[in-house]
Order: structure tokens, then C-alpha cells, then sequence
């Protein structure tokens, strides 16, 4: 052996012992304590290809926060946060992971999902065949085809939204209310906007579209609706059947805070509402009132951030518990779908994916049908709001930038791009942005691919690739659809076209770029350069009439080109929407009357979108997949049918469409033979795999589906 040689390996083991001696520094530690409660074979001890069986892992992560460190300042209210005797801002995470038993067999890479509401949606968007309900899945009951254990991820759950309400299995995060420098309780004003499925006199103050009793309320700072706060301040409760409609008062005599109870009276309370005539479906509630105790919820981020340091990183906690999935060079990759991938966007825009020694936290981010921006460090932040149409239309969620590049804001004058922060230290992730057909029509997700006004095409920077899933809505309907009106809250069935398919290739090149810097699929997104991005007005849609194909009633399809139009939003001057941040003043806020530009996707003579990623289901289609629906009757009609897309069926039999007067070619048009229908399916297959949108075993998987079982007659 030359002495060059023993130099070479005695450097080596040098160097691993400074990063031991790191791993093991007081100072790296930001996740001080581990406490695992539970270790015990997954799903039953299944095995998983070459990887083998599972081990899960739950318990608690106890956080500390410096409130004193630069990259921490930005978190709104962490200096009126109560601090233990270091000085620090304490939290708790819940955590629940999947690693496999054999660590070797593993692919070095942990798979983060931001929970959505608490929930877990992970193995239901890559795992084909799960089985069970949202508690199934939050309880990880089944693995489905086991698509993502097979690969060799190991995947982490956590908690970072501090107002949802355990139960179910869904996942939480205890963090702190801020406090008046003299102990007194912080307040401050919420608007809570409140809908009820069902008819009822008592809801809780964040009984919203997505939230209800799945989120905890912030408190009113005085049970008393009927006398004014010393300042003249009264909280104010009002009606309408939708957004677009005037607000009618509903006097303060009429509700109170507190339960209605069975004696016609109202139990009082701090975070329930009674109204005795009732809250009835289809109509938005709008109570303004001064809420107190408001969490310091942007902690949040900075426990996705350390958590990530201390999981990649460390091997042990402050009290020696040993990290049970710490491997050396491991790579983080964080996903989140909706809510969730709203808040990575946001948590890469204040800078929190570089951790408190300036290393990065994620390598790689997956952001799945998340447009716009999470107001999750604002005082009394409602992170479980959305952006809606309809409901939820004027919550913080759509604050420019919209792109990841850099560019001028003409409406604010400002210049900013989502990577601002992260480019200028270096701790930038690789990023898969993956978004539906109905982010670009209810979602405002055309922002994400112009300027602002929609005039050109913009061009993400280097690590950023996007994909708009052509003709899809938020998520896939689930199967079987109702056979009969009322379609839910829908005038037309919803759409089925699903996204696992894509999302399975998607997260395979996102991995493969991160870790071997295998050069990512292509974007796909429709393009105003080449017509298949378009104002509203423009969309070429056929006119499908009502019909009855496979003995379903279904109405008129109605194009009436809604869109989510967005406007400069005022909160009053303590809210700063270049961050998201901040404190709101004015509620409901004030809306200018200069707006931003949005665009849809155009589509093909069946109404189907032609630019963008189109799917195998759309490349062979039996029917017209659309991003929008509208509400029924009762349901905000016609204005969006939130988060729902619409299927059509095509008519089976030429006579059939021709009887009806439906100007798309029948199924027998279409597609002659089974033969025909399965050759279709093959060749757009190849076009997939070929552009790396389709795994080579899921399109063996769904030709061979298109042989044996033939054409397809429902979705």
C-alpha cells in the first residue's frame, strides 16, 4: 500500500470523525428530544420486493426555536412567544414514519409529506389499490400495490399546522400563543367565514368549507355580542347566498356565542356560535369578531426545517436517543398536495429550506396541485382556507410573486420571484411543480406560468420543471360516480381522470435528479405562444346537450367561463404581502379595482385540453374531462363547484349521439374493435414512457388493462 494511499484513508477517517463529533455538537441541535412510543412491524409485516418489510415508527418531536437567530426573525409573534429557561421557543411535533426493517436496502432518501389538514395523502396519491377511508390512511392500515416501499423511500410524517384538531389519526403540532409583553392576552380581529352541510344552529367559529371540526377556533376575547368593546368595537354576524351577492346583517340579538341547547336557550362559550333560526347549506356566514390568544403558528415552517436537519443529519438527540433513521448522505425531498404544497412554496419563500447552520434542508420539493401562497405566519392564521371562487375567496392565499423566477409586479411596482431567498444563499431545491386543469381555472395557476397580466410566457429557472396535468380537477373523483342527480354540489358528474400514473413517473425523475442529477422530464404546460393557453373568452368548447348516456341523467353542459378573478387584497398596514405575513387589521379586506391576468387552457373539439401533460385516459378518451364544474342549484349556482372538474361520457352508438344532437364521435366512431381501442392505448403508452410521464411497469400495467378487459365504457 503507497503512503499516498494510507494518507487517503487516514484523511477519510479523520473527516468522519469531525462530522461524528458534529453530529453529536449541542449547538447542530434544534430537534432536542425523540421520544418514539411506538415501534412495530407495518402492515402487518408485508414484504416489499427487494427492499423487504417496513418498520413504523410514532411518537413525538420537542423542538426549540433561537428567537434571537436572523433566520428565525421572520416568524410572526416568535418574540412575544413564551421561552423556557435558555431562551427558547418550545414546540412538540407528532411524527409517524415508514423506514424499511433492512436500512441497506433502502434509497437513501427520506419522502417528507406536508399533512394536508392533518391528514396523510401520501400513499393514496402514489400507491395504486389502497384501501379504506381518510382514517385508514391516516392510521396507514394498508399499502396498496406498495408502489413508494418497493422503491426504498422512507417516508416522514409530521405535524406543522397548530390549529388542527386531533382525532382520527390526523397529525398535530403544539406550539405557544403569543402574549402582550405584560402577560396579558394578545386579540385581534378574525373573519370567519362559515358554511354547514347540513342545516344546524350551533357551529364552531372555523366551521368553514375545509375546516370545520377538524380545526380548533380561536377564541373570542368576549362571549358578549351585544356590548361594544371600549372601543366601539362589535362583532358582527352576516349572510349571502354568494360571494358575488351584497352582505345581509343578521342582527346581533338574533345569535350569540355559545351552543344552542335543547331548552331553546344558549349555553355561553368562547368558540362556538348559536343562531336559534339556523345556518342553512348553500349560503356563506361571515362573523367578524376580536379573537384572543393567537398561536405563534409559523413555527410551523421552522419545525418542517429542523426536522429535516435533525432526521438527515444528526444521530442522536440531546439525551442520546439514537435518530432511528439517520444513514450518512441521505437526501430529504419534501411533497405536499393542495394546502400542502401551498405551504412549501411558502416555506421556500421565507427562506426556511436553508436550517439554522445555513446547510440545506431539502434537496428536492414536490409541490401537487398547489398554487398560490399559505398564510400560515400571520396572527390568528386560518392555514386551513383555501382560494376559492366561492367559498374562502378573500383569505390570504394569492399575494404576488406567483412565479419561482424573479419578475416586476406592475399592480405593487415590486420585484420578486418565490427563490429569492433561497438563490441568495445557495439552498435552493430541485423542484417538480405539479398542478391540474382546475388550478387553472379556479386556481389562478396561469399566474404561476406569465407575468402578471398575462401578456407572455415566462420560463421557470433551471431547477424548477412544471407540469399541468391536461383536463384533470383537484383530485380525481372516486369511483363509482352517482348514477343520478344531484351530482353532490355539482351540476355534472365530477372528473375521474386520475394523477397517480403521472405522479408515480414524476416522483421517480425528481429522485433521480436529485440524486444522480439524471436530468429531469421536460415541463409541460400550455403555452400562449403556441394557443393552447387563452383568455376565457377564447375557449373553442363544443356544445354537449343534455343526455342519458349508460342510463344516466345529466343536464346541459353550460359554459359560462367562469373564472376566480384576483385583485390586490388591502388587510390594513400591518400585513405585509410580500411575505404572506403579518398582522390583518381590515376585515372584510379592501379590494382594488385593478386585477391581475388569467388564463385557461383551450381545448380540442371533444372540450379536452390540448396542451400540457396529457394522460393516457385523455390520449384515448371516452368521454370530455374538464378543470371546472358549477354549483347546483341551492349550492352557489353557478359559480365553481369547488375543487370539481366534470366528465361527460361520449355517446356509445353513432345513432346514439346523433338522436341526442352531440357533435363528439361516439365510442364505436372512435374506436371500431377492442383491438382498435387497445392500440391506441399502447401508442399513446410509448409516447409516455418515451417523455419519461409514464413508468415502463404502469404502462405494461394499463395496455394490458386495455387487452383483456377492452374498451372502456366508464370512467
Amino acid at each position: 500500500m503507497t503512503l499516498r494511499k494510507i494518507g487517503r484513508i487516514l484523511s477519510a477517517w479523520i473527516g468522519l470523525g469531525v462530522i461524528a463529533a458534529g453530529l453529536s455538537s449541542p449547538a447542530d441541535a434544534r430537534i432536542v428530544r425523540l421520544d418514539i412510543t411506538r415501534q412495530e412491524p407495518a402492515f402487518g409485516g408485508r414484504n416489499f420486493g427487494q427492499v423487504g418489510g417496513y418498520v413504523r415508527l410514532s411518537g413525538k418531536a420537542h423542538g426549540e426555536v433561537d428567537p434571537n437567530l436572523p433566520q428565525n426573525a421572520i416568524i410572526q409573534d416568535i418574540r412575544l412567544a413564551p421561552r423556557n429557561a435558555r431562551g427558547m421557543v418550545e414546540y412538540v411535533t407528532d411524527i409517524d414514519i415508514l423506514r424499511p426493517a433492512d436500512p441497506d436496502r433502502g434509497n437513501n432518501i427520506l419522502l417528507f409529506e406536508v399533512h394536508n389538514r392533518g391528514r396523510k395523502l401520501m400513499l393514496r396519491n402514489f400507491n395504486d389499490g389502497l384501501a379504506g377511508n381518510q382514517a385508514d390512511y391516516n392510521n396507514l392500515t394498508d399499502a396498496g400495490d406498495g408502489f413508494l416501499m418497493a422503491a426504498g423511500y422512507t417516508l416522514v410524517w409530521y405535524g406543522w399546522q397548530a390549529d388542527v384538531a386531533p382525532g382520527d389519526g390526523r397529525l398535530t403540532l403544539t406550539v405557544p400563543a403569543a402574549r402582550n409583553p405584560d402577560g396579558s392576552p394578545l386579540t385581534g380581529l378574525v373573519r370567519a367565514e362559515l358554511t354547514t352541510a347540513t342545516p344546524a344552529k350551533t357551529l364552531n367559529l372555523s366551521s368553514g368549507w375545509f375546516t370545520g371540526l377538524t380545526h380548533a377556533s380561536y377564541p373570542t376575547a368576549s362571549a358578549d355580542n351585544r356590548t361594544a368593546f371600549a372601543d366601539g368595537f362589535l362583532p358582527t354576524l352576516t349572510v349571502r347566498a354568494r360571494q358575488q351577492e351584497p352582505r345581509v346583517a343578521i342582527p346581533n340579538g338574533d345569535w350569540s356565542f355559545g351552543a344552542c341547547n335543547d331548552a331553546d336557550g344558549v349555553t355561553s362559550g368562547d368558540r362556538q356560535i348559536c343562531l336559534p333560526a339556523g345556518f342553512q347549506p348553500g349560503r356563506l356566514y361571515e362573523l367578524i369578531y376580536r379573537a384572543k390568544d393567537p398561536l405563534v403558528t409559523g413555527l410551523g415552517f421552522a419545525a418542517t426545517r429542523d426536522l429535516a436537519a435533525f432526521l438527515k443529519r444528526r444521530d442522536k438527540d440531546l439525551a442520546g436517543t439514537a435518530n432511528p433513521v439517520f444513514r450518512r448522505g441521505q437526501r430529504a425531498i419534501i411533497m405536499g398536495t393542495s394546502q400542502s404544497g401551498r405551504m412549501i412554496r411558502s416555506f421556500i419563500h421565507l427562506g426556511f429550506n436553508r436550517d439554522e447552520q445555513g446547510r440545506t434542508a431539502f434537496e428536492g420539493a414536490l409541490p401537487h396541485i398547489g398554487g398560490g401562497l399559505m398564510p400560515l405566519n400571520v396572527r390568528f392564521s386560518q392555514a386551513g382556507r383555501a382560494w376559492g371562487e366561492q367559498v374562502d375567496h378573500l383569505y390570504p392565499a394569492y399575494d404576488f410573486p406567483f412565479t419561482y423566477g424573479r419578475q416586476r409586479d406592475p399592480l405593487t411596482g415590486r420585484n420578486q420571484g418565490l427563490l429569492d431567498r433561497c438563490r441568495a444563499n445557495g439552498t435552493c431545491p430541485r423542484i417538480f411543480h405539479v398542478a391540474t386543469a382546475l388550478e387553472m381555472w379556479e386556481g389562478r395557476q396561469s399566474l404561476g406560468l406569465t407575468d402578471p397580466m398575462g401578456r407572455r410566457d415566462v420560463t421557470d429557472p433551471a431547477n424548477v420543471r412544471t407540469y399541468i396535468m391536461a383536463s384533470t380537477q383537484h383530485g380525481p373523483a372516486n369511483l363509482p360516480l352517482p348514477a343520478a342527480e344531484p351530482f353532490g354540489v355539482c351540476q355534472q358528474q365530477q372528473n375521474p381522470n386520475p394523477h397517480i400514473w403521472t405522479l408515480r413517473a414524476l416522483i421517480t425523475g425528481l429522485t433521480d435528479w436529485v440524486v444522480s442529477d439524471k436530468a429531469p422530464p421536460d415541463s409541460a404546460i400550455p403555452r400562449i405562444a403556441d394557443g393552447t393557453l387563452v383568455a376565457p373568452d377564447q375557449v373553442r368548447f363544443p356544445p354537449i346537450p343534455a343526455n342519458a348516456y349508460g342510463n344516466v341523467r345529466r343536464p346541459q353542459v353550460r359554459m359560462l367561463r367562469v373564472t376566480n378573478p384576483l385583485f390586490q387584497l388591502d388587510y390594513g398596514p400591518g400585513y405585509v404581502a410580500a411575505d404572506t405575513s403579518g398582522v390583518i387589521t381590515v376585515e372584510p379586506p379592501r379590494q382594488s379595482t385593478a386585477g391581475y391576468g388569467l388564463l385557461v387552457p383551450q381545448v380540442d373539439g371533444d372540450g379536452n385540453d390540448v396542451g400540457g401533460l396529457r394522460s393516457l385516459f385523455l390520449q384515448a378518451p371516452i368521454g370530455t374531462y374538464t378543470g371546472w364544474n358549477l354549483g347546483r342549484k341551492d349550492r352557489f349556482e353557478d359559480g365553481f363547484c369547488s375543487l370539481a372538474g366534470s366528465f361527460i361520457p361520449f355517446a356509445r352508438t353513432r345513432q346514439e349521439r346523433l338522436d341526442t344532437g352531440d357533435p363528439r364521435l361516439s365510442i364505436e366512431e372512435r374506436y371500431p374493435t377492442p383491438a382498435a381501442y387497445a392500440a391506441t392505448v399502447k401508442a399513446a403508452a410509448e409516447r409516455l414512457v418515451a417523455a419519461r410521464y409514464l413508468l415502463p411497469d404502469d404502462a405494461a400495467r394499463l395496455v394490458g388493462r386495455a387487452e383483456t378487459e377492452g374498451i372502456r365504457l366508464g370512467p
